[in-house]
């Protein structure tokens, strides 16, 4: 069909390729400037230009039915002339970029500073230098030869931060390379249904061309703009392109124009594409951002700018619709919450940062009080000119001891633990299937409390099949003999159930020798395809006599009508419509039933009644789906009025009820008695039958015999949730879902319903942490609320995925409780990290800190501190967040949202062990000398050489750190610290380094590093001071935490402090942090879109000057949870005396009260 002329005619087209179409009778521009238009527009212009879209269609040198020949050479061809589907990322961040980032961080910008006046005044010889009247302890100094050894605590300064950030740039440059990783896969996975040379096939996204006939259907996201050429009832929500919520409905006579990244939220069809990647809608929003690499040809660059304009125009009415869109703003905000982990980490971080400065000016002070006051004061000497030099040289030295003391105080690593510790959980994640759209989500998972999950897929097999049946007056039990069946109703049960299903569902043979025949489509239509199929009929050549194009009109399911029906002419004229749908809803509008002989009887609702009970309830209560087949037939004239569709579906004739079975997958049961195990409450949200719901819940554990428990129908639960006026109550939601187990029959509003209120209850001490999990369309907005939505990676739709946070690539629920478990890890491995960091942190300031203000100088040096700093948080990090998760780790109820990070046996560990190392470090520090017979290091005087004195002290402290590493693996207060640590080959690995980089370092670190070589004697002892570190660990173990109440707990998040004040102000720079941390793994073209509005709606709010009353609204979803926190003094409480919680043995009046905390 498209094959190639001739070859010359080929390579001159490449030349000039979108100037024109080459063979085609329309080139790319007419194409792009046609899908600009939208409604009538669009319609009038493809009449006046190309006469209906069967003639672009031959243009394009395609069939609508048949579509592409899929040859080679054709698609090469179209690529060449109309452009690729796919739309080229942003560049990366070069790794200089990042490094650029790295040195951003402040502490090391005043390290640098520190380390380059250092630098500078040990190159500059004043002429006072050697004036003996200058500065006190000036000699001893001279026979090393200062001048050449004064450099070298700068260099190494400078040296050591150039390591950290190299580190640091590194860490984030492999994260966003994993990211990329993540994103094409989740982009190659994204395949898309075409019809090629008459067959259907599913290609990737990015391989469809202009004229390919793509088959769209409910759920999808169109990946491409097109030409809607046929189908029915087929509506689309396009607010992610106009910002408008209303769905459009389309028709191939009013409003034809499909664009690409919208949503089908109905019905079904084919389009003819028209314009991809760059060229789309999508597209060329996205190439005014610049996230489309090289700009197009410069003639293109007019029509984007007009067109960026046009969809900014139509931006706006997104805030000027109301309705439904504070709804999505909410939904918006609530996942722009900081993860609860990043709260409480921030808040930690900035107790200690504030801390560390004050210790650190105290320090300096002290230092320079000292000096001037011994120097002038007690020695009398004269401040002489020349001398300056030598001063100031002393003042750089007390900065630098004090920048070391501020260095020591901050945890650097906590943000290099926690992105270590989530890439590597997302990373073996993937291995148990889930698929993490949104680092933050695994995190969240550990603190779940509540699962809402869908049913028919998540907890069975989503493999549907009919074992029992009513037909003709009779309930079989398993599926009918075909012969006792009467002729005339088998053939229209055969129609009926072949006819009015999606032409896309089909039942394949099997792949494998013995499998069982593979379903596609739309399950619960194979399951009826299978009934026939088993009943030794074939649904095929009823399909191919009357084709999918000639059905007269279509109401396709959807989760309101809860059915599906069909009208197709019949020869004589007349219409016939086949409808089917769930039993108890189609056999209300049954008014006959076929009998045994296949003759209509009538159906009175007393019949109904009986039937229900006899046969639809029983059934339900074997777990079965029930769905009734009927029919009706229409005169030829008057022709029904097919819009008014209540009296269309109605005055049916019913030809039978199945029952479909949907068996619960096998490790289910156990998937859910671990979460219960683990403090999470499962709750089953379906659209079925209650006793269906019922049944399945028992099979899976949902509720058990004899516990107290609610199962509701969706009207049910409206009913008992809103008051009079039909405004939806709280407190009413607080009285139902703490027992509620199972709500059935429900809409997709009512999950969100329930989802929205369980979040919002203020019933428990806790806020409850919820997760959801969906598969429909009409999960989205459930997906959204949620903390944690899950959807469904193999019968998810597009837009579940899109407004999920996890997908699970086996469909299962079991990966449910593995995310969970990684969720927990995360929690418990930043835990541990923080147990060591402290203790280091507590440890060095102090000495530092008394080091300085007792001897004039720090026993451990700037550099030594920045090694400590390095290896304590670099490899801890990774040591301690590499440990992969136990069993054990379910059998513990989640933290939830406000326990503090540091509990109260870590704050036990952390202060336990650093007294053991304080003691003994001073003890080394006064008498060191004395037990080792070695000379003194205290009081040396400016650039004497390393004393061996404070070399020991320097690498006791390092063995010791590296032993408390290993009593870091436990928080629990658990006694064997070994246990599993050799399952962590990383963590081994880490420890041995770090030994042997130390012997290095003392033997042959020299001046840099402060260290004189030590004899082995020496290093016998430090290793022996460290070992110490693990018996010290047990004692401190047997001290019970409960008489401990003197203890405070650190970095916990009270309701009120989950926004801070100051962070509403920011929450407009904020955004765009925030939306790419949301947006991980999207489908390229959203975040452009969701940029742009964010953008102008930020724009709006300032205008309307309602950047306030935004502010205010965000805050006010958040203080609604605060009811129990009402007596605290003050709403944000961030100073370091508060923060740190009152102990929960208090009264809560007395926990109002700010109380001075003792923090070392």
């Amino acid at each position: 069909m498209g094959d190639m002329t001739n070859s010359d005619f080929y390579s001159k087209n490449q030349r000039n390729e979108s100037s024109h179409g080459g063979e085609f009778g329309c080139t790319m521009e007419e194409l792009r400037s046609l899908m600009e238009l939208r409604g009538t527009e669009a319609v009038v212009k493809i009449k006046e230009t190309y006469g209906d879209t069967d003639t672009i269609c031959r243009r394009l040198k395609t069939s609508p039915v048949e579509g592409l020949p899929g040859t080679a050479p054709d698609l090469e061809k179209r690529k060449q002339i109309f452009g690729q589907n796919f739309i080229p990322p942003k560049k990366p961040k070069t790794f200089l970029q990042l490094v650029w980032e790295a040195l951003q961080d402040v502490t090391l910008i005043i390290l640098e500073i520190a380390a380059i006046i250092s630098l500078g005044l040990s190159f500059y010889h004043p002429p006072g230098e050697n004036n003996e009247g200058c500065a006190t302890a000036q000699a001893g100094a001279e026979d090393e030869g200062e001048a050449e050894a004064g450099w070298i605590e700068g260099a190494a300064i400078l040296l050591s931060v150039i390591c950290v950030v190299l580190v640091t740039a590194f860490n984030d440059w492999s994260k966003e390379k994993q990211f990329r990783g993540l994103q094409s896969r989740i982009e190659q996975e994204q395949k898309f249904t075409v019809v090629r040379a008459g067959q259907v096939v599913q290609i990737p996204v990015a391989e469809i061309v202009v004229g390919d006939i793509a088959q769209i259907k409910y759920g999808d996201l169109l990946p491409a703009d097109g030409l809607f050429i046929q189908g029915n009832d087929l509506k689309i929500d396009e607010s992610s392109l106009t910002g408008e919520s209303d769905q459009v409905r389309k028709s191939v006579d009013k409003d034809p124009m499909l664009l690409s990244g919208t949503h089908v939220m109905e019905g079904s069809g084919r389009m003819v594409v028209t314009a991809v990647g760059v060229n789309s809608q999508t597209g060329i929003i996205f190439t005014l951002l610049g996230a489309g690499g090289e700009e197009e040809e410069k003639k293109d660059k007019k029509a984007k700018q007009q067109d960026g304009a046009a969809a900014m125009e139509m931006q706006p009415l997104k805030s000027a619709e109301g309705g439904d869109t504070d709804d999505k703003k909410k939904a918006n905000t609530h996942k722009k919450e900081k993860s609860v982990l990043q709260g409480k980490l921030t808040k930690l971080a900035v107790q200690i940062g504030k801390a560390g400065l004050v210790m650190s000016a105290i320090t300096v002070i002290i230092l320079v009080l000292y000096f001037t006051v011994d120097t002038f004061v007690v020695n009398k000497k004269p401040w002489l000119p020349e001398c300056t030099p030598v001063y100031v040289q002393y003042f750089v030295k007390f900065f630098i001891i004090g920048v070391t003391v501020l260095v020591v105080a901050v945890p650097e690593g906590l943000p290099l633990a926690v992105t270590i510790s989530l890439a590597y959980s997302v990373k073996k994640m993937m291995k148990d299937n889930n698929l993490v759209r949104h680092l933050d989500a695994c995190e969240t998972m550990g603190n779940a409390t509540a699962i809402c999950s869908d049913k028919t897929g998540t907890l069975t097999t989503n493999r549907m099949t009919v074992v029992q049946a009513y037909v003709g007056d009779v309930h079989y039990k398993e599926i009918p003999d075909p012969s006792s069946i009467n002729a005339k109703t088998m053939e229209l049960l055969v129609s009926a159930i072949a006819i009015n299903s999606a032409y896309t569902t089909k039942i394949l043979p099997p792949e494998k020798e013995g499998a069982l025949p593979r379903q596609v489509g739309n399950k619960t239509e194979c399951g009826l395809l299978g009934f026939v199929l088993d009943l030794k009929q074939d649904y095929q050549p009823v399909r191919n006599q009357m084709p999918e194009e000639k059905l007269y009109k279509v109401y396709t399911f959807n989760s309101v009508r809860k059915s599906m029906s069909t009208v197709i002419k019949l020869p004589d004229e007349s219409f016939r419509m086949y409808s089917k749908g769930a039993s108890e809803i189609l056999l209300k509008k049954c008014c006959k039933i076929l009998n045994g002989a296949g003759e209509p009887r009538v159906f009175r609702p007393r019949d109904r009644d009986e039937m229900v009970k006899k046969v639809i309830e029983p059934m339900a209560c074997d777990g079965l789906r029930t769905i009734c087949v009927a029919y009706r037939d229409f005169p030829s004239s008057p022709e029904p009025d097919w819009d008014n569709e209540n009296d269309i579906v109605n005055d049916l004739t019913c030809i039978c009820v199945v029952g479909i079975e949907d068996p619960v997958r096998p490790e289910v049961p156990e998937a859910i008695r671990k979460c219960q195990r683990a403090g999470i409450t499962v709750r089953m949200v379906t659209g079925d039958n209650i006793n269906t719901a019922r049944a399945i819940a028992i099979k899976c554990g949902i509720i058990r015999p004899g516990e107290d428990f609610l199962c509701l129908e969706g009207k049910e639960f409206n009913r008992r949730i809103r008051n009079e006026k039909g405004e939806i109550e709280q407190e009413r939601i607080d009285k139902i879902w703490p027992k509620l187990r199972v709500l059935a029959r429900s809409s997709p509003t009512d999950k969100h319903t329930l989802v929205k209120g369980i979040i919002d209850s203020t019933h428990t001490e806790q806020r409850q942490v919820v997760a959801v999990t969906g598969d429909g369309t009409n999960d989205g907005p459930a997906l959204k609320k949620a903390d944690v939505g899950f959807a469904m990676g193999i019968a998810g739709t597009d837009v579940a995925k899109e407004a999920s946070d996890i997908i699970l690539t086996d469909d299962n629920f079991s990966s449910i409780v593995k995310a969970v478990m990684w969720g927990r890890n995360v929690y418990d491995s930043i835990s541990k990290f923080l147990q060591f960091q402290l203790t280091v942190n507590v440890v060095a300031v102090i000495v530092a800190f008394t080091g300085a203000c007792i001897t004039q100088d720090s026993p451990l040096k700037a550099v030594q501190m920045l090694w400590v700093n390095l290896i304590m948080d670099t490899f801890a990090s990774l040591a301690l967040a590499t440990e992969p998760p136990t069993e054990a780790l379910l059998l513990r109820k989640p933290y939830g949202r406000n326990k503090p990070l540091i509990s109260r046996t870590m704050m036990k560990n952390i202060l336990g062990h650093a007294v053991y190392q304080l003691t003994l470090i001073f003890t080394l520090l006064f008498v060191g000398e004395k037990m080792f017979q070695i000379d003194s290091g205290r009081n040396a005087p400016l650039h004497s050489p390393p004393s061996e004195h404070y070399t020991i002290i320097f690498n006791t402290f390092v063995m010791m750190q590296l032993f408390n590493e290993i009593n870091a693996r436990k928080i629990h207060g658990e006694r064997n610290v070994f246990d599993g640590i050799f399952r962590n080959p990383i963590f081994c690995t880490i420890v041995l380094g770090t030994f042997t980089i130390q012997i290095v370092i003392v033997q042959f670190g020299g001046k840099p590093f402060s260290c004189s070589p030590l004899q082995l004697d020496q290093w016998l002892w430090c290793i022996f001071i460290g070992l110490g570190e693990l018996v010290w660990g047990q004692v401190i173990a047997t001290i019970p935490t409960s008489r401990l109440k003197f203890l405070k707990e650190a970095g916990r998040l009270t309701q009120k402090e989950e926004i801070p004040e100051e962070e509403l102000n920011e929450d407009v720079e904020e955004i765009d942090h925030a939306e790419r941390e949301l947006r991980r793994g999207q489908i390229l073209w959203f975040r452009g879109l969701n940029r742009i509005q964010t953008q102008i709606e930020v724009v709006n709010t300032f205008k309307s000057g309602a950047s306030f009353q935004g502010a205010l609204r965000r805050q006010s979803s958040v203080t609604s949870q605060s009811q129990d926190v009402a007596n605290l003094s003050s709403p944000s409480r961030v100073s370091l005396s508060n923060a740190l919680s009152s102990p929960t043995s208090l009264p809560p009046a007395a926990a109002g009260h700010p109380r001075r905390e003792g923090v070392p």
